[in-house]
């Protein structure tokens, strides 16, 4: 399903990173909330392709999907 996502525990502790990299998905998913667009990232970044930056938000939805967080202020 995420063929693009690799988790070892020797590779930046065990975080979520994209396969082959020591890029992690938290990372790609705060520049892309932060508005860099993917086109820069794949500019800075040219180890990756696009299905790269898409696969880590599909992971970071995936892994919240399913849980209840609480926020630190109301909605």
């Amino acid at each position: 399903m995420f063929t693009r996502i690799s988790i070892d525990p020797r590779i930046m502790q065990g975080a979520p990173c994209i396969a082959g990299t020591r890029i992690p998905v938290t990372m790609l998913v705060r520049m892309v909330a932060d508005g860099i667009t993917v086109d820069t990232i794949l500019d800075d970044y040219p180890q990756l392709v696009a299905e790269d930056v898409q696969q880590a938000l599909r992971f970071a939805a995936s892994s919240v999907a399913h849980r209840t967080i609480a926020l630190d202020q109301p909605a």
